[in-house]
């Protein structure tokens, strides 16, 4: 299978403040430079940089569609909890129609800091992750022939149905954020692909086989699945020093009880990360300070194989060790300074060396 690569203009890009011009050139140079995807990031605001520019992301990738021509389009991710899910379900197809069997729906579970400050309610978002699935799920075979019911807890389908067929078949693909036993288990039930972020090698091959041992039981073939990971690039002349200014960032992005537990590393008893998860939003910082004084006891060690940083020879190490993990689909974020740069040389000095590879 080939590898595919992407990237997305998420927290790397909100903490750069960059404009739409800047994020439609960005999807520019990835549509010449042999990237695969885009992806754009789904939140109502970043509470830890104030500067930050965040639009709506199906806007955005809309536009984004409208100048670019190859590289697939979607959200990492999107929410059912702001919007309907028969919203998200006509947004998708609406993006493949407009982008001509281009549009990819990445969806999660939510968190607190989009929806809590907003008024709307942040509870059992598993449970009704799962009846958002379904109801998307039936709605993408809807028609005015083929109309849809569902009684769940928390939906409703009446006789519904959509009146726009997707240009890809039988549907739009759809990527699960999943991190827990739950949500993997959705993943493989409703899944085209599944998108985890902050992850070791370690952590994406056992969750990864979580993945396949749920497919398996469920008589599912996922010869075609993409195993995506969202992951962090930094390229410096200066490895080392790279990684002194990005390492406790890093451990934040890895902390979760799930990663604990596969490297054997004791779970701070002052965090709670539940209560992290559930109530994080622009009124609570000091859910963040806990966050990163728990994370800090994730050794250097651990933190480092999952960010390649340093020469492009450094980040091709560290896809190769993802790739071992069971990695097809890279989703990454560029970080430290010159943005459209770093897209360039990865697109250049990166992209290249595994497409030859693949031709041996």
């Amino acid at each position: 299978m080939r590898i595919k690569f992407g990237f997305t203009q998420g927290l790397n890009v909100a903490r750069l403040g960059l404009d739409e011009t800047q994020i439609l050139t960005a999807a520019q140079m990835a549509d010449r430079l042999d990237y695969d995807s885009v992806w754009a990031m789904d939140h109502s605001n970043v509470p830890q940089w104030k500067n930050a520019v965040v639009n709506d992301a199906w806007l955005m990738l809309a536009a984004i569609g409208a100048v670019t021509r190859n590289v697939e389009l979607g959200t990492c991710v999107t929410d059912a909890i702001r919007r309907h899910p028969s919203a998200i379900a006509l947004s998708t197809i609406t993006l493949d129609r407009i982008t001509n069997g281009r549009g990819v729906l990445g969806i999660g579970a939510g968190e607190a800091q989009n929806v809590v400050d907003f008024g709307i309610e942040f509870s059992k978002p598993v449970t009704k992750f799962k009846e958002q699935l379904e109801v998307i799920e039936k709605l993408f075979e809807s028609d005015p022939d083929n109309r849809v019911n569902y009684e769940g807890q928390y939906y409703k389908l009446v006789n519904a149905c959509l009146q726009a067929a997707s240009v890809r078949k039988p549907r739009p693909p759809v990527y699960i954020a999943a991190g827990a036993p739950k949500t993997l288990e959705l993943c493989a039930t409703y899944g085209d692909g599944w998108i985890p972020i902050g992850y070791t090698p370690e952590l994406f091959k056992a969750h990864a086989n979580i993945i396949k041992d749920h497919a398996k039981k469920l008589g599912r073939d996922l010869s075609g699945f993409q195993f995506a990971n969202d992951v962090d690039i930094y390229f410096s002349e200066d490895g080392e020093e790279a990684w002194n200014k990005m390492k406790n960032a890093v451990k934040v992005s890895l902390y979760k009880p799930e990663l604990l537990k596969v490297h054997n590393i004791p779970q701070s008893s002052e965090f709670d990360f539940r209560k992290y998860f559930t109530e994080y939003t622009m009124d609570k910082p000091e859910l963040m300070e806990a966050m990163k004084k728990a994370a800090l006891q994730i050794p250097d060690s651990v933190a480092r194989t999952a960010i390649g940083v340093g020469s492009p020879d450094d980040v091709i190490e560290m896809l190769e060790r993802f790739i071992k993990a069971g990695t097809n689909h890279f989703i990454i974020r560029f970080w430290g300074d010159g943005y459209f740069k770093n897209i360039e040389m990865f697109g250049k000095k990166v992209i290249p060396y595994f497409r030859d590879q693949q031709k041996k």
